[in-house]
Formats: C-alpha cells, sequence, structure tokens
C-alpha cells in the first residue's frame, strides 16, 4: 500500500497524514469512506454465525432503564423479533468465517497487523445500543446497513454504573453528535466515550478493533515463553550451597539463593533474540476458539493465501506464523516477509522459492495454514 495516497476510507487524508494528524490523538467522521457499501453478511446469516459454538456472540437488551447481558450461541428463535425495539446482538472475529470481512478488516493494513484484532458486527433494532462507554482501544466504526445516532465526547470520569452487567459510564458528557448512514466511519482513540443507538431496524455497524496487551499481560506471556525456552535449550542447573552455614533464623532467604535467581533470570535474557522470538510467538498465537482443517499438499503454478484465521508476522531475524518462529534470511526470508505483509504470494514467487522454502510452505497448506487461491487448479 502507497502510505502518501489519499484514500476516500479515511476522508481524502493518506495513511502517513491520519496517523500523524488523528491515530491516538483525536476522532475523523468519514462521510461516504466507502462508496456504495453495502453490508458483507444480511441479517440471516449473521444470525446463523451467531448460532455457531466456536463464534462468540452476546445479546443485549435494554429495558426501560435496565440491561441485560445473554452470551451465546444463539438459536434464531433465541434472538427477539426484529421489531422489538432497543436489542442488539454482537458477533465478533466475523472476519474469520466469512470472506467479505476478512478483506474488509485487512483493507486496513496501512497499520500493522500486530495490532489489529478482529472485526465485530453489531445488528441492532430501533433504539437498540450498548449504552454510552469507552474502550481502552482505537476503534473504526463502519455503518453497514441502516443508521446509528452516535454521541461522543472526552470524558473526564471514567466512573462506571454499579450493578449492570456491561461497563457503562456513570456520567457521560458527550460533545459532537452524528447520524452515520452505511458507508459513512467514524474513528475514534483510545478512551474516547461514545454512545451508538439505533435510529430505526436493521441498523448494522462494524468495529474494526485493535489488540493492546496489558504491561502485565505482556510481560507474564513473555517471561513464561523465554523460561520454556531456555529450560529446553539449556541442561538444568540445580542451586547447590555447600558452603551455607547453620543458621538461627531458618524462616531468611539466603543471600546465595538470591544470587542464583538472578543469575537463572539472567541466562534466560542473555540471547538477545529471545525477547523478539518470544513477542513475535505471542502475538501471532491463535485465539482459543480457532482451529485448522488438514489442507492439501503444495500444487505447482498455484497462488497461495494466507488463511484468514492465520497469524503471520515477522521482525528482522524471524518469520512467525501461528505461534511459531522461524529464523529467516537472504531470498527466502524476503518471499517469506512478502508472504506476512500480502498474505499471499504468486505463482512466480513460490516458483523462485528454494526447495527448503518449498517445504516449509507445503507444510503450511497440509496444516491448513495456507491455501491455493480458489479458482485456481
Amino acid at each position: 500500500m502507497d502510505i502518501t495516497r489519499p484514500l476516500p476510507l479515511l476522508g481524502g487524508l493518506a495513511p502517513a497524514q491520519f496517523m500523524k494528524r488523528h491515530w491516538q490523538k483525536k476522532p475523523l467522521l468519514v462521510r461516504n469512506a466507502i462508496p456504495g457499501f453495502q453490508p458483507v453478511l444480511p441479517p440471516r446469516e449473521l444470525f446463523a454465525l451467531a448460532a455457531r459454538d466456536e463464534v462468540e456472540s452476546r445479546l443485549v437488551l435494554h429495558e426501560g432503564r435496565g440491561w441485560r447481558l445473554q452470551r451465546g450461541p444463539f438459536q434464531r428463535r433465541a434472538l427477539p423479533p426484529l421489531k422489538r425495539p432497543g436489542w442488539t446482538l454482537l458477533v465478533q472475529g466475523v472476519d474469520l468465517h466469512d470472506a467479505g470481512a476478512h478483506a474488509l478488516l485487512h483493507g486496513f493494513s496501512f497499520l500493522p497487523a500486530a495490532r489489529l484484532d478482529d472485526l465485530m458486527i453489531s445488528y441492532a433494532s430501533d433504539c437498540g445500543g450498548v449504552g454510552p462507554h469507552f474502550d481502552s482501544y482505537d476503534v473504526f466504526l463502519l455503518q453497514a446497513q441502516g443508521r446509528r445516532r452516535w454521541r461522543i465526547g472526552r470524558q473526564q470520569s471514567l466512573e462506571l454504573q454499579e450493578g449492570v452487567p456491561l461497563k457503562i459510564l456513570k456520567d457521560f458528557q458527550p460533545e459532537e453528535e452524528y447520524v452515520l448512514e452505511p458507508g459513512d466511519m467514524l474513528y475514534l482513540p483510545p478512551r474516547y466515550a461514545h454512545d451508538g443507538v439505533a435510529v430505526g431496524d436493521d441498523c448494522q455497524t462494524y468495529s474494526i478493533g485493535f489488540r493492546a496487551p496489558a504491561q502485565g499481560e505482556l510481560a507474564r506471556e513473555l517471561l513464561q515463553r523465554i523460561a520454556d525456552a531456555a529450560a529446553e535449550d539449556a541442561p538444568e542447573s540445580l542451586y547447590r550451597d555447600p558452603s551455607q552455614p547453620a543458621t538461627d533464623a531458618p524462616g531468611a532467604i539466603p543471600d546465595a539463593l538470591g544470587t542464583f535467581a538472578r543469575k537463572a533470570l539472567a541466562a534466560a535474557l542473555k540471547d538477545p533474540a529471545a525477547l523478539e522470538r518470544a513477542l513475535g510467538e505471542y502475538l501471532t498465537e491463535p485465539k482459543g476458539n480457532v482451529w485448522f482443517e488438514p489442507g492439501r499438499p503444495l500444487a505447482p503454478a498455484q497462488a497461495l493465501v494466507l488463511d484468514a484465521r492465520t497469524r503471520m508476522l515477522h521482525d528482522r531475524r524471524h518469520v512467525f506464523i501461528n505461534g511459531e518462529a522461524w529464523r529467516a534470511a537472504g531470498r527466502d526470508a524476503a518471499l517469506m516477509r512478502a508472504l506476512a505483509d500480502r498474505r499471499r504470494l504468486e505463482p512466480r514467487d513460490v516458483a523462485r522459492a528454494s526447495a527448503a522454502a518449498r517445504e516449509l510452505l507445503d507444510t503450511w497448506c497440509e496444516a491448513g495454514w495456507l491455501h491455493a487461491e480458489e479458482g485456481e487448479p
């Protein structure tokens, strides 16, 4: 993608301009971001998706001043009538199950794939919504069907209402209001308060959300992975204390044991690539509800595309795919990085791969992580 080229998706801004002016700084309203946009899934197909066990879905009902939250899967008969006002169906990770949603999500590839999370569809009847709230991550809100009124504001108090099953702000102070039509889009930075309410029936809004790992969570994951790798790569060394004298304070931790612990941690971190490897494996780990069907072996003269559920990233030394890491260098490394960036390889690219790289691609095809493009022989 040419990041200096203006995009209708960003209201005529180039991606470089958008990132500098708006990303994590201030909202952006774009009218007609996708001209003539049609929903990737009609309501009937969205309801069918919400009935599947492997799909995360939630039902929010607003009754008077009260709120109810139910978790799916939902059979169609478990959902309220379409004409009943005040209910919302939220279907998470639609990009993992629908090619159109997957393509739409990756239309935002001017942002690092490591930050891109998923596409959620919110279907609402008239007056449906989830209440005034804030997200801890960036979000693009694309109107797909019907109309939705958004009220937004830079919220000072983030105190939440008590006794409700949703994270609803106690004292929402909106500053601006917009009604979005199909194809319109609203970008909001993290912690920017917003409240969206359907205006009329059959309202679909697509939320393109982003990953924002918490510092503690990230540290825990990385340290665990680094420790596991160190235990596999080096022989186990047990603590020894032949010079330990008798003690009259048995509750005190020996200084030598503290020194041993510091050395153990330093040894685990001594490989400069250990942190990079652990980070890439963590960021490409598939979600818990994701699994792959075995695929077919690599065939000649075929374009290859990553499965919608596959996560693939790269850094200076490695290529990462679905929680696994490979050292990469030279021409094959460029090939694998191109696959991670574009999520596809043309037949001419595959033909130039070395025997080792083709063997690796074949392994990924058989695992279902990579496929021949549909329509190819």
